[in-house]
């Protein structure tokens, strides 16, 4: 008899997704950390109602790419011109930062005595150099759904950090490139490099062909608009498979451009909201469980249990530093920079694909897989709380309107006129009002 434990699970996922996510939003935290939660309490960690499933796998892997697809949709194209030169300085310090804070504590705890390695086959310089390849990935997908539900994706500071996690994807697959050709010589990074290349090249002349062909369609056909979801849906899936198949880029970076394309053209609000729908309701929930679902905790002595505690801080700090020091460089200011290094602190499912790599091909002992699920753990769950917080507390925000008694008004007109003699009061008021605008364009 055919199984159907899927159903089961599903509506497991859903619901308990849901549940806490109404829990953690009652303590102030984004609805993304319950939904983590949940997965991270009904997998194997804890409870082992649910386990890891080719089924569950291909629907989270079809919800981060219409989560990617959705927040393409949503960017401002004008804005991530604006910003690109800022977002790949953004990514390559954000990237280079992580790399040496990771090799400096593998390097460190990486010895006889302390933590042994053995049962990695690379280099015991090349295991180190791994792990700070490990820490380079970002997990924008955790970053793009906190800053969907505060809502401030189409802030500055929320392009800039798209910007930054779609070459740090690039960036991140180079460098492990790198690492994996010099453990084996089959690779060719050159090759690799070519293909990236190709890949942006086909993904813009695909894109330009598919937004004249799109224009005309809406221009010419009727007012329907069913089969225009059909459409631009598929136009998303195949760009995530050419992306991943024919190039070796991430498939949510194939998803991204398709979604930035479909932003160019006049449908986009109606197409999004169909897109939210099916996000919301169904994919997103299980998305974000499986990542919980995926981590297994295996057992820690006292110097790995050290290790872990250190890498944990030094991923979190290093990319806030690397990612904030490139917005400075690119006159990004304080706070922006601030959000912007917190934005990219969140490692999720790509750290997990990298060290699975890595353990395949001998570059990450088993003694270190422990701690690298530690990080994904940590920082998948943080991300979204101090997200949410460097937005409401940092840079300026949006007063609500409090109505006050006639008399309060008359004496807040009168400071008013008062403050016009006062050119220092209207120049820092217009700076405050300058900020707002700038934040929240």
């Amino acid at each position: 008899m055919e199984s159907y434990d899927f159903l089961f699970s599903l509506a497991l996922i859903l619901l308990s997704t849901k549940v806490l996510g109404l829990v953690t939003k009652r303590f102030q935290l984004p609805q993304v950390v319950g939904a983590l939660l949940a997965g991270l309490i009904l997998g194997p960690a804890v409870l082992g109602v649910i386990s890891e499933t080719e089924f569950i796998d291909q629907m989270a892997e079809i919800g981060v790419i219409v989560l990617m697809f959705c927040a393409g949709m949503e960017t401002d194209i004008q804005e991530l011109k604006q910003s690109g030169k800022a977002s790949f300085i953004i990514a390559l310090i954000g990237v280079i930062v992580p790399l040496i804070g990771g090799f400096a504590v593998a390097y460190f705890f990486n010895q006889p005595g302390i933590i042994d390695s053995s049962d990695a086959s690379g280099s015991v310089f090349l295991q180190n150099v791994f792990i700070g390849v490990i820490l380079t990935a970002t997990s924008v997908s955790i970053t793009v759904e906190t800053l969907k539900e505060i809502g401030k994706l189409k802030t500055h500071s929320g392009n800039a950090i798209l910007g930054a996690a779609i070459i740090d994807d690039v960036l991140g697959i180079i460098a492990l490139t790198i690492v994996t050709s010099m453990a084996d010589s089959t690779v060719s990074i050159w090759m690799v490099l070519l293909r990236i290349v190709l890949f942006f090249v086909v993904a813009l002349v695909a894109g330009f062909l598919f937004y004249k062909f799109y224009k005309w369609w809406v221009q010419t056909g009727k007012r329907e608009m069913h089969r225009h979801v059909i459409v631009v849906f598929v136009f998303c899936l195949l760009m995530s498979y050419v992306a991943e198949v024919g190039f070796g880029v991430a498939d949510i970076t194939g998803a991204f451009i398709a979604g930035v394309i479909i932003s160019c053209t006049q449908r986009t609000q109606y197409l999004a909201s169909k897109f939210d729908i099916l996000s919301y309701a169904l994919l997103s929930p299980i998305f974000f469980a499986s990542i919980g679902v995926k981590v297994v905790l295996p057992e820690m002595g006292p110097n790995i249990i050290l290790f872990s505690v250190i890498l944990v801080i030094v991923a979190i700090l290093t990319k806030v530093v690397g990612c904030g020091l490139g917005a400075k460089m690119c006159h990004y200011k304080n706070y922006q920079c601030i959000r912007i290094g917190v934005g990219m602190i969140s490692r999720g499912e790509v750290a997990l694909i990298v060290a699975s790599k890595g353990e395949e091909i001998g570059l990450l002992s088993s003694n270190f897989l422990g701690p690298v699920v530690l990080v994904v753990i940590v920082t998948t769950i943080v991300t979204p709380i101090l997200l949410k917080y460097v937005f409401h507390r940092w840079g300026p925000a949006v007063q609500p309107v409090v109505e006050t008694p006639l008399s309060e008004r008359y004496e807040q007109l009168g400071q008013f006129r008062a403050g016009l003699s006062d050119p220092e009061a209207v120049l820092r008021t217009a700076r405050e009002i300058q900020e707002e605008r700038e934040e929240n364009p």
